[in-house]
């Protein structure tokens, strides 16, 4: 699907929202791709984000899937507009274990109001193969997001 930007400079208004988010800095997640409706985020495998049996915990899963999507929508949203997530579901397909998590949001309808995005998460173990870096579908999370306009200190 093609998208037209609201915001000629949206990757610049993207790169700084994330860097105002201390929860991606904490993980240690960083932005590795922008286009109009898409995000990627990846994530280091770290020993602070695991849960009890050695996986990545959901949380942390639930965390880069919505910023992976929430961003994804402000890609399309016009200058000035915030993004809130107003309800996400998220299925957790298997465990997030191997050297990173890649959380890829794309934009499946964008509205004035609201916009409805996905985002996959894929729990990637670099090897030798000829295709490069294993990769298991961890999870899949479905949002519906609010664009907020005019609402002192939401924006960007």
């Amino acid at each position: 699907m093609s998208f037209t930007p609201g915001d000629p400079g949206f990757e610049a208004r993207v790169r700084a929202s994330f860097s105002r988010q201390s929860i991606m800095t904490t993980l240690g997640a960083t932005l590795t791709r922008i286009e109009p409706g898409m995000i990627e985020i990846a994530l280091p495998f770290a020993e602070h984000i695991l849960q009890q049996h050695g996986f990545v915990h959901a949380g942390v899963v639930a965390t880069i899937a919505d910023s992976a999507a929430g961003y994804a929508g402000l890609t399309l949203m016009p200058p000035g507009a915030g993004v809130l997530t107003a309800e996400f579901k998220i299925n957790l397909l298997a465990p997030a274990q191997g050297d990173r998590l890649v959380a890829q949001g794309r934009v499946i309808k964008s509205g004035r109001s609201l916009t409805i995005a996905e985002a996959d998460v894929f729990a990637e173990t670099d090897g030798l193969t000829e295709k490069g870096p294993t990769r298991k579908h961890a999870a899949r999370l479905t949002a519906t997001l609010m664009s907020m306009r005019d609402r002192q200190g939401v924006a960007d």
